[in-house]
């Protein structure tokens, strides 16, 4: 019987093979790498803004605490933004003529809200309250980065489902005493410290990886 394929078939079968399950888990990985990326995330890209805000010059120049413009903050689901009057009580005096600061001006002589270019934009199945994360001790630092050393607003972490669940599942090395919670420079305590707040908050880990914590 005559033979029907060359002994270098079976060669040429096994690298067609493997190939083909090297493009398949390579594309998946890809596809990982792509959904976890700056690009897709925004995390850590600046993007432009109606007024050039340095939480910098704001927060580590000045002092200014973070519940100053975001009033909101310790009792709401949104920190909430500043009317316009807020940035005014100072900027009435300092720096009141200043080009960069005309939009803010403009703002309230014509009674209308400054736009602002949202960062930190959650899809709208995921629900978020930031009211509870900082009674429960979660520092703004945690979530927003290092904002005190921010010229300009980024985003600082990309906040996939992966990056809320790891905090979900160990919050212990992420809280902070109350005194804590508004302070950039404060550092994350000994994991024993964490253990010891999660028992006076009363915070349940069993149930924050439940899909209806975030999933409403």
């Amino acid at each position: 019987m005559a033979q029907l394929f060359r002994p270098s078939a079976n060669t040429i079968a096994r690298v067609a093979i493997l190939g083909g399950l090297s493009l398949v888990f390579g594309g998946v990985g890809l596809a990982y790498l792509f959904a976890g990326s700056p690009y897709q995330t925004g995390a850590t890209l600046i993007r432009e803004q109606p007024v050039a805000f340095s939480h910098q010059h704001h927060v580590a120049g000045l002092g200014i605490d973070c519940r100053y413009c975001h009033t909101s903050v310790e009792t709401s689901a949104s920190a909430g933004m500043p009317p316009t009057y807020t940035c005014m009580s100072c900027h009435s005096q300092v720096w009141n003529q200043a080009p960069m600061l005309a939009p803010v001006r403009a703002s309230l002589e014509q009674n209308k809200p400054l736009e602002w270019n949202r960062l930190h934009q959650l899809p709208d199945y995921a629900y978020f309250h930031h009211g509870i994360h900082i009674q429960k001790g979660v520092g703004c630092v945690e979530c927003h980065g290092r904002v005190d050393q921010m010229p300009l607003m980024w985003k600082a972490e990309g906040m996939t489902m992966a990056w809320c669940l790891e905090c979900h599942r160990h919050p212990e090395e992420r809280l902070r005493k109350p005194e804590d919670v508004f302070k950039m420079d404060s550092p994350r305590l000994p994991v024993e410290e964490g253990l010891e707040l999660l028992k006076t908050h009363n915070i349940p880990v069993e149930r924050l990886t439940n899909c209806s914590v975030c999933h409403r």
